[in-house]
């Protein structure tokens, strides 16, 4: 049986690993970063999003709130609440991870990497460092 008392910080454990990768995206300009490693960028920001909703579920369930196991209502949740401050970069999250998994066109595929570069990955760091704060 889970321990649902750490179940949220065993997860964050791995969502915090998948911030540290994601972060190097900062180190590289999309104009001079090659299509397979923008590929392997937006992979990457797939899992970091996936385990960011996650243990958004995960911790309100801990604090006892009841959740639909889908990230959308997460989400929203988590903004009524107040532990992400932007909600709609999280649905435009959700938007372009379920946009880039189902359909490929490289005008999206680049306009999605720049999102991750510009706006998601700062805002994913930033749910990482509130998640830190929780655990001292």
């Amino acid at each position: 049986m889970v321990n649902h008392d750490i179940r949220w910080q065993q997860r964050f454990d791995n969502f915090s690993k998948s911030c540290d990768l994601l972060s190097e995206i900062s180190n590289y300009e999309f104009e001079s970063t090659i299509p397979i490693i923008r590929e392997g960028f937006v992979q990457r920001f797939e899992i970091a999003f996936d385990l960011a909703w996650k243990t958004l579920k995960d911790y309100m369930e801990y604090l006892g709130h009841e959740l639909q196991p889908s990230p959308r209502p997460v989400i929203k949740e988590a903004f009524a609440i107040g532990l992400i401050k932007d909600g709609q970069i999280f649905i435009d999250m959700l938007d372009a991870r379920n946009l880039i998994s189902h359909n490929y066109n490289e005008e999206t595929f680049n306009k999605i990497f720049l999102q991750i570069k510009c706006e998601f990955e700062p805002a994913l760091q930033k749910l990482c460092e509130l998640f830190k704060e929780k655990l001292t």
